[in-house]
């Protein structure tokens, strides 16, 4: 998955894609400029079709009828979803969001007074705040571990801290706020040397670039559908390796994720779907299956490689504008983009660009408050490409940003 600088030509850019044909798929693209992919992607048509067309069945037949017709979709889901992973179908359990499924593997985990949770300084708000409740309730500690020099995760630091007392290893993928990519599969391997399991926060990472999760060495892993998926809002997906499952007893229980077995007891599903509940959104996992497909048959590894440079041309660009600070770390980088302007709030640039019929989000400090405590980061104007955005786009993004600016 490394990058190099390649000749950035509009050529190189449709190499492997049929760009109209893309477009053309995403409705979006004819009223928005849309770099807020890693808020919530343009869908494709055949997500919001397979979407719609299900809620409309619900009106026609009814909920539970449309459900129970749409079985085979739902199966082919969970089918979709192992084979982007590379896992088998009973391994991977639908959620409504990534970080319900990330607290679902978490919080299922035992902790106790001298184990030790080790996580990164690029941890999200919503993990870490889970860690340091359970560390209260548990008494266990948790351990930021240090940077190395390119603002990754330092392996070697991990590898030194690794001992008996080792509960868990937590690891942001891709951070909300910046392109850095943290060495997964180098952790993963430290990970099952030392028997440690391995929580992975996929959120930015699924749909980006390829996820092998037994190249990678995850022991679980969590995602959302409406990031780089390009799949609906409201849906998630957990992972969890088939010999931990029956070793992480889910938090929460209900009719579908155990049987009542008699009138004191009951039994926990077997497989991974232990970690769902009954009620579900379920147009949006018949949807999600439409998603992965659409993602798989453009190819993950062609869709990491093209967001990489696409994302190098809008961090040169944007390096050329006065004033303008990109914050973006990482040996290796992908589709995000964050940047600083003097004298300038984010929130307002992100509304003056909004005016202009142009997408960002602004990551604020509290959502990756370890990392932007140490390097002093200010609110960040975040722009997140995809493979459907164009070179076009980044030269018109450019111009609205420095009207933005001027206003």
């Amino acid at each position: 998955m490394g990058f190099s600088p390649l000749c950035l030509t509009a050529a190189f850019f449709q190499m492997g894609f049929d760009l109209p044909a893309l477009r053309a798929d995403t409705p979006g693209t004819d009223t928005v400029l849309h770099f807020n992919n890693a808020g919530a992607a343009l869908p494709p048509q055949p997500v919001v079709d397979a979407q719609v067309t299900h809620l409309k069945r619900e009106a026609t037949i009814g909920g539970y009828e449309a459900a129970a017709e749409a079985e085979a979709q739902l199966h082919h889901t969970y089918d979709a979803i192992a084979r982007m992973l590379g896992c088998e179908t009973e391994e991977i359990a639908l959620v409504e969001n990534a970080t319900r499924a990330w607290d679902m593997a978490f919080y299922g985990l035992s902790f106790g007074p001298n184990d030790r949770i080790l996580t990164s300084p690029s941890a999200y708000a919503s993990n870490h705040i889970a860690c340091l409740q359970v560390a209260e309730q548990t008494g266990a500690s948790v351990e930021v571990l240090p940077h190395d020099p390119h603002g990754q995760v330092d392996v070697a630091a991990l590898r030194a801290k690794m001992d008996d007392d080792v509960a868990l290893i937590a690891l942001t993928h891709v951070p909300t706020n910046g392109g850095l990519v943290n060495p997964a599969a180098e952790v993963g391997a430290v990970a099952q040397n030392a028997g440690v399991p391995f929580l992975l926060d996929a959120c930015q990472s699924a749909g980006q670039m390829p996820l092998p999760v037994d190249e990678i060495g995850c022991t679980m892993l969590s995602a959302t559908g409406r990031k780089y998926l390009r799949g609906p809002r409201g849906t998630g997906f957990l992972y969890v390796r088939d010999d931990w499952i029956e070793r992480i007893e889910p938090p929460l229980l209900d009719l579908h994720a155990a049987t009542w077995t008699a009138p004191d007891e009951y039994e926990i599903h077997p497989d991974a779907r232990r970690f769902e509940t009954w009620e579900s959104h379920v147009a949006g996992q018949v949807a999600l299956g439409e998603a992965v497909d659409y993602a798989l048959d453009r190819g993950l590894d062609a869709i990491f490689e093209r967001n990489q440079h696409l994302a190098h041309a809008l961090r040169t660009e944007l390096e050329k504008v006065p004033g303008v600070t990109v914050h973006d770390q990482g040996r290796v980088r992908c589709g995000i983009t964050t940047f600083s302007a003097e004298q300038n709030d984010a929130a307002a640039l992100q509304a003056a660009l909004r005016e202009q019929h142009v997408n960002v989000s602004v990551s604020p400090p509290s959502s990756t408050r370890l990392d932007a405590e140490a390097r002093a980061l200010p609110d960040l104007v975040r722009a997140s490409v995809h493979y459907y955005n164009t070179t076009g786009e980044i030269d018109r993004f450019i111009t609205a940003l420095r009207t933005a600016l001027a206003a």
